[in-house]
């Protein structure tokens, strides 16, 4: 009897082993339990974690926490050019616009012609003036008291082109121009004056 529950064991050992190990090497299932696929599937899960730069996330096995910190990508910064192609805020030329009529920029370009300087010139003086002062009659600069369309500083220096300096344009632009012509030549040089120290 001893001997027939030893054979009925061993031959029950038998079937629960060899059953489920033939039915696992069945094609089918052996490439779902491929080590090389299982470990491909767990990467592409762990890569699914990945966070926005900065963020810290907890992932959790036996009990234990990890954090995992994704480097933020740093920001690319343009490179500066080089060669002699490149062109700096100091040897930049403004284009010439032609000015509305009756604008105080009409008046400028009338008087900048009748002192024989060229659009270039006058591209350059209104490049020169939109800085200042934005072309406005009433521009002041409370900081340092300039003031009017070629920020004369004090404004009353521009008394000496007319007693209306402090309201008429052409006041203020025939003053402007003679500062300009007697200190940097022409309304260029005063450009490149103002792009290299930031005022003229």
């Amino acid at each position: 009897m001893l001997s027939f529950f030893a054979v009925l064991s061993v031959a029950g050992l038998g079937v629960a082993y060899i059953g489920p190990l033939s039915a696992a090497t069945t094609p089918a299932e052996a490439t779902e339990l491929d080590p090389v696929s299982l470990y491909a599937d767990t990467i592409a899960d762990a890569q699914s974690f990945l966070a926005a730069s900065g963020d810290s996330i907890d992932l959790g096995r036996d009990g234990i926490v990890y954090d995992v910190y994704v480097a933020p990508k740093p920001t690319p910064t343009p490179e500066a050019a080089t060669g002699s192609t490149a062109s700096t805020s100091t040897s930049w030329s403004p284009p010439f616009v032609s000015p509305d009529p009756g604008t105080a920029q009409a008046v400028a370009y009338a008087m900048v012609q009748e002192r024989g300087w060229g659009d270039d010139e006058f591209a350059c003086l209104v490049a020169l003036w939109n800085k200042e002062s934005g072309w406005r009659v009433n521009a002041y600069n409370a900081g340092s008291g300039a003031y009017g369309i070629p920020q004369a500083l004090p404004g009353s220096k521009m008394a000496s082109a007319g007693a209306d300096w402090e309201t008429n344009p052409a006041t203020q632009i025939a003053w402007g121009l003679g500062y300009i012509g007697g200190r940097y030549g022409t309304p260029c040089g005063a450009w490149g004056h103002s792009q290299s120290t930031g005022w003229y």
